[in-house]
Formats: C-alpha cells, structure tokens, sequence
C-alpha cells in the first residue's frame, strides 16, 4: 500500500498543498482526513475548499455534521463526524459519496464501516507550533494516480 508524506513549515502552506490537491479532484472523490485538534484538518479543508472555487467562509461543521458548499468546478461537502461516536444510525452518508461534489469527512475513522473502500486517506501530524507531517494514503487506483502526479 502506498503512502505519500508532505511537510509543511506553516499553515499557509498547509493550505496551499490543499489547494493544488483540489486541482485534481473530480464529482464522487472522497477525502478523509484524521488528526488531533489543532492539527489543521480545518486549515486543510479551507484550502481544498479554495481550489475548488467556494467563496463562503469555511469552518467546521462539529454540531451540524455536514455543510454542502457551492464551488465553481463543483460542490463541496464537508462533514465533522466527532459528536457520532456513540451513534450507530444511518445518515445518508452514501448520498454524498456518491453525489455530483468533493466530499472531505473529519474523523473518518468514526463511520469507517459506512465509508466506500475508495478514497483518499490523510493524516495529519502536529510536528513543533506549526510544522505538520501530512501523510496521504491513496485507497484505490485513481487516488494512486493523482498522489503521483502530486509528487512527480
């Protein structure tokens, strides 16, 4: 299984890594991103979010799970899964996986067993204030694809 790692100095740049990410993604891709608080999972969604061309203000959807987005390419969904851990129900999760937008899910880990088995994985790593290690795992032949031109 492959892994791509990323380091990054700042936020901005955190961001930035993000945003040229964002150049690659087409309609059903799907992003999970792990990390502790303050990792910059929002830093990094803000910048995906930016490449794809929304203009709203992105922040964390902890108390509403899910916050749709328009984009000029696409539309963006941004879920915060953290407050489901002791829930069990359905969600129609799969409605946006499978929709016509961008889908990055923080805290994946909590509906592991609702999420398809394609996607993008990333961790992020707090490394010092504000160095990250961001470490990409590519699950499936196009998120391979992408990660390699990435890095190329």
């Amino acid at each position: 299984m492959s892994q791509f790692i990323f380091k990054t100095n700042t936020p901005e740049e955190t961001s930035i890594f993000a945003e040229k990410l964002a150049s690659y993604l087409a309609p059903n891709d799907l992003i999970t991103l792990e990390g502790d608080l303050g990792a910059g999972k929002t830093t990094f969604t803000k910048g995906l979010a930016r490449g794809l061309g929304v203009s709203r203000t992105v922040n964390s959807p902890t108390f509403t799970i899910i916050k749709e987005y328009k984009g000029t390419t696409m539309p963006f969904y941004h879920m915060d899964v953290y407050r489901l851990e002791d829930s069990f129900e359905d969600l129609g999760f799969d409605e946006y996986f499978e929709g016509n937008g961008v889908t990055v899910v923080e805290w994946a880990h909590i509906i592991e067993e609702q999420l398809p088995p394609h996607r993008l994985a990333i961790a992020i790593f707090r490394e010092g204030d504000t160095n990250r290690r961001v470490e990409l795992q590519p699950l499936g032949d196009r998120y391979v694809k992408i990660c390699e031109e990435i890095f190329s």
